[in-house]
């Protein structure tokens, strides 16, 4: 029995186990063995998972201050009348069914094994590669339907919510799945059985999205939209924060359009370390006015081990999706249309304290069009200029000097204002 419930004991993640529907059959007592040993190993890991991310805190931290949900303002009332306190539940009502909307994936079991591997489950180790999968499925999600989208439980489901679904099961036959991103990912470090980084995943995706493009015509392809990681200077100095090469976007979203068009959709991942230990304070503020930006696509982080889908912010809380559970799989796609989705969303509220989260984490950002790329960057801009000194990401037009862009201007002028004394930078290139 020890052994038994060592397999589900995490060697890196954490998870805790969703409610199952037991065999009441009297001659499967197997499965009730099997059932009980889950039952108890998922103590032990929901024990586990305490001590990694803390205690868990759920539903909203203040009833007066402003949330943020991935570019998405909802201001509560601070007023004491009826009418307020009325206005303050509806704002609240449409902040949960905002985030009970946005795309959940989590650990899952039961599916064929990846690549030449016995692994049937990711339970233990794929809490970051679940992540990476639930940022680029909102992605998808505002591309095809729109940032107002809304799931209606009293509606049968749109054929594009379906299809992105379908492009993120677990099976090499879907674009998305935790199978085909491995095997996408095996030159940086990506392996059934390993927990890995952000900045890994984040190039995973880049080569995933690059290799469904060579698969497929254009008007094909399963993937919409360019992948673009900002990463550090390429000049090899040390220190620094990440730059964003305006050409270098350009040149990524005319490679994805094969010379089709100039510009493209575009996910832009951001990969950081803020930090040595833990996130430095002096990065929070930048940390939580990214949620602000209309591009915003959240966090990939959490704590070390223990990766989380962060996707809003109230004060210094960070509201996330959690891919810790274990669920079963499940099939989905358009022609399914009374499957059951509920296991891809979440109507749980849990927060952390940005302080506590891990310092390698990454952001996401995602540009519908030149327009919408063009307001993203004076955003980034302004942020890197309002940092004091400690800006996230700087913006550049060209790699070629003299050609400095305004936040990279800005953030160099005010780097040594901090106290009137020259501080070394947490950074780590990428």
């Amino acid at each position: 029995m020890k052994a038994m419930c060592d397999r589900f004991l995490p060697s890196k993640c954490s998870s805790s186990t969703a409610d199952e529907t037991r065999d009441k059959s009297p001659l499967n007592g197997w499965t009730v063995i099997v059932n009980t040993a889950s039952s108890m190993a998922s103590g032990a890991i929901r024990r586990f998972q305490d001590r990694v991310l803390g205690p868990s805190r759920t539903g909203i931290p203040s009833t007066t201050s402003e949330i943020w949900l991935l570019g998405v303002c909802y201001k509560i009332s601070e007023g004491e009348s009826s009418e307020d306190a009325d206005a303050a539940g509806c704002v609240l009502d449409a902040f949960r069914q905002d985030f009970s909307s946005l795309i959940l994936v989590t650990y899952r079991r039961g599916f064929e094994p990846i690549g030449d591997t016995t692994y049937t489950s990711d339970v233990g180790w794929g809490c970051m590669l679940r992540s990476g999968q639930m940022l680029f499925a909102q992605a998808l999600l505002f591309q095809r339907l729109g940032r107002s989208w809304r799931k209606k439980e009293s509606e049968p489901p749109e054929e594009e919510y379906l299809e992105i679904l379908e492009l993120f099961g677990d099976s090499e036959a879907s674009a998305f799945s935790i199978h085909n991103l491995i095997l996408a990912g095996e030159s940086y470090g990506l392996a059934a059985g390993s927990w890995v980084g952000p900045y890994a995943v984040c190039r995973s995706w880049e080569s995933l999205a690059r290799k469904k493009r060579e698969e497929t015509e254009v008007k094909g392809r399963s993937c919409s939209m360019a992948v673009h990681i900002v990463s550090g200077s390429e000049d090899g100095e040390r220190g620094g924060a990440p730059i964003l090469c305006i050409e270098d976007v350009t040149k990524t979203c005319l490679e994805y359009s094969e010379g089709e068009t100039e510009w493209t959709s575009v996910l832009l991942l951001v990969p950081l370390v803020l930090g040595l230990d833990k996130v430095n304070p002096r990065y929070i503020p930048s940390l939580i006015a990214t949620f602000s930006f209309p591009q915003s696509l959240g966090i990939l982080g959490g704590k070390p081990g223990a990766s989380t889908y962060i996707v809003g912010v109230q004060e210094d809380k960070g509201f996330y999706l959690d891919p810790h559970d274990v669920q079963q799989v499940v099939t989905v796609n358009k022609e399914t249309q009374d499957v059951d989705t509920s296991s891809y969303h979440c109507n749980t509220l849990r927060y952390v304290p940005l302080e506590s989260l891990d310092p390698s984490l990454a952001l996401g950002f995602y540009c519908r069009d030149k327009d919408d790329f063009d307001d993203f960057c004076i955003r980034a801009t302004k942020l890197a200029g309002d940092s004091n000194g400690a800006p996230l990401f700087t913006v550049t037009q060209s790699h070629r000097g003299g050609e400095r862009g305004i936040a990279e201007t800005s953030a160099v002028a005010s780097s040594t204002e901090i106290s009137g004394e020259e501080h070394e930078d947490d950074w780590q290139l990428l």
